[in-house]
């Protein structure tokens, strides 16, 4: 089975959604998928769970396939938002001084593709 991790760093809503759509085509495609939510990226949580935003229903669904496998700790705190991280049910990825480690997602075969 092919493997990627999804790094979103960027925190624009027009590179995040090619994040979940791109997460969704691989599994859809059989890929063992996984976002990391990570930098600037961690802001748009709270804003990708409200109901009334374009993108709800895409982020609920990669929700519900347990696609996102977490979210940076450290990025999560400096954007002030990692209350609202902990809300969603998304885990703090911070393995790595704070922020999750690429070389554990290379050592469990993943492909690391960045946003």
């Amino acid at each position: 089975m092919k493997k990627a991790a999804l790094f979103a760093y960027n925190g624009e809503f027009m590179c995040f959604i090619h994040v979940l759509l791109n997460a969704l085509d691989m599994h859809d495609r059989g890929y063992d998928v996984k976002i990391v939510i990570e930098g600037a990226a961690t802001k748009l949580v709270p804003e990708l769970a409200q109901e009334s935003n374009p993108m709800f229903r895409l982020y609920e669904k990669a929700r519900g396939l347990d696609l996102i496998d977490g979210a940076c700790k450290a990025c999560s705190n400096k954007m002030g938002v990692i209350e609202e991280v902990k809300a969603q049910g998304l885990r703090l990825l911070d393995e790595m001084s704070g922020h999750p480690s690429m070389a554990r997602y290379i050592e469990e075969g993943f492909e690391i593709i960045t946003f």
